[in-house]
């Protein structure tokens, strides 16, 4: 019994504490009790566990103060919290204070027992820091993103993120992951759009050697991959209905079955699925699954495009502009006013890629000094948000304005570009270097 992991159970109700030690005995665990943090706190000092379980209402030190004096007391030692049902607000104020998890009451033994076994099983980390992806959000209409972010990340839910193209959709996915108590974790991400159908079902579950013909090896897919922290599934919404149906056992089940093999794998981690199409209409023309569409969308995040949120396009420019100079190792550039002005009035239909885009541009082609709105090359669009056309400019130039705004909505990937305007790369490119704008591009075919 001396090599069993020790708990420490903190609760102010002696019939709960009772409960849970002898639940927790009887799996083998040794268990210290204290009756509320103060207590807690004064045992972390003197002495070491593995997981402190602790309910968060109790008298002198409640649970939310224990959890941010545990940091101080306690760096490495992992917390379990114990919140009233429906209490998601407590919930995700302890996770954000270092709690790793949490139950809600009621909740049987078994439930005790799985969580207490998930914690103990990740490798001990120190208490988590801030988020490592930068995450600009100044805009009003983004507070509703940041606090379902929150919530997301407190939980193992499954969370579809939809938004249009380059709105920062795998952004908000990381936040997610960073700020979840699985941060420590892998985040692995699969663009479901860039992978042929017949390599899918191998690179998401796994095979077995010998699976199919040039499997020399056994491979573990995506989903094993992911074990622990989060499995980004990237436009979702164009998996292949067959793929789509082994996507749902999946995600029902909590196990994989790698390609050509018969021992199935339990799984432990969060899916984020993200997609930039309507899939409630995806669902009703019959190309997604409808049972599929609402196991993803246990959380829903929508991410607004950027011309609804205008007050957070100057403080991406200045982070783009800052992120460019330091990648390119030139001096730290500026935005003139007219360069601001100029970047306020564009109607971004490429959203945040476009506007990194054309940052990234002008740092470059300025070599680090002040950027103007000659070095952003920002045509207005001429086909309007709403469908209509504006005539503006003779054909030469509604074509030019055309181009080049097609080429900033797909992110400057030629190939997309020349695939959505209906004509081959090497004209586009052409049209490019008359524009003046190739050889500044620092991407590549994409």
């Amino acid at each position: 019994m001396s090599d069993a992991r020790h708990l420490l159970v903190v609760d102010d109700d002696p019939d709960m504490r009772l409960a849970l030690e002898l639940t927790l005995r009887k799996a083998g665990y040794r268990c210290t009790l204290a009756a509320d943090g103060q207590e807690a706190l004064d045992l972390l000092r003197r002495q070491g566990f593995d997981l402190v379980v602790t309910d968060l209402r109790m008298p002198r030190v409640g649970g939310i103060e224990l959890l941010e004096r545990m940091s101080a007391a306690a760096p490495h030692t992992p917390a379990l919290v114990i919140t009233a049902h429906g209490s998601v607000d407590a919930a995700v104020e302890s996770m954000k204070r270092g709690a790793v998890d949490f139950l809600q009451k009621p909740f049987g033994p078994d439930v005790l027992l799985a969580k207490v076994s998930a914690v103990l099983g990740r490798p001990a980390a120190p208490r988590r820091g801030r988020p490592r992806t930068p995450f600009v959000a100044e805009d009003p209409a983004m507070e509703r993103v940041l606090s379902l972010v929150e919530a997301a990340a407190a939980t193992r839910a499954t969370v579809l993120i939809t938004g249009e193209s380059g709105t920062g959709k795998e952004v908000v996915a990381r936040r997610i992951h960073e700020l979840s108590p699985w941060a420590e974790g892998p985040f692995v991400g699969v663009n479901c759009a860039a992978i042929p159908a017949n390599l899918m079902e191998s690179e998401l579950f796994g095979h077995e050697k010998g699976a199919f013909t040039g499997a020399t090896e056994a491979r573990p897919g995506r989903f094993e991959q992911a074990q622990g922290g989060t499995l980004l599934l990237d436009e979702v919404s164009e998996m292949e209905p067959a793929l789509q149906a082994k996507l749902l056992r999946v995600l029902q089940e909590r196990e994989v079955e790698r390609v050509g093999g018969r021992k199935t794998i339990p799984l432990e981690l969060r899916v984020v699925a993200t997609t930039n199409r309507d899939l409630p209409e995806e669902v009703r023309r019959g190309r997604f699954r409808e049972d599929l569409y609402y196991r993803l969308q246990v959380i829903p995040i929508q991410v607004p495009p950027l011309r609804s949120r205008r007050r957070d396009i100057l403080p991406l420019a200045r982070h783009f502009l800052a992120a460019a100079c330091r990648a390119y190792g030139l001096e730290e550039a500026t935005l003139t006013a007219a360069a601001e002005k100029a970047l306020l009035a564009h109607d971004w239909p490429g959203n945040v890629r476009e506007l990194q885009n054309a940052v990234e541009r002008a740092a470059v082609i300025c070599r680090g000094g002040p950027v103007g709105p000659e070095h952003l090359f920002l045509e207005e669009a001429a086909v309007r948000p709403d469908g209509g056309i504006r005539v503006d400019g003779t054909l030469d130039e509604m074509e030019r304005k055309i181009i080049l705004a097609a080429y900033a909505q797909h992110g400057h990937n030629k190939k997309a570009t020349a695939r959505a305007l209906g004509i081959n790369v090497k004209t586009l490119r052409a049209k490019l270097r008359a524009y003046g704008v190739e050889g500044a591009e620092p991407g590549g075919e994409g």
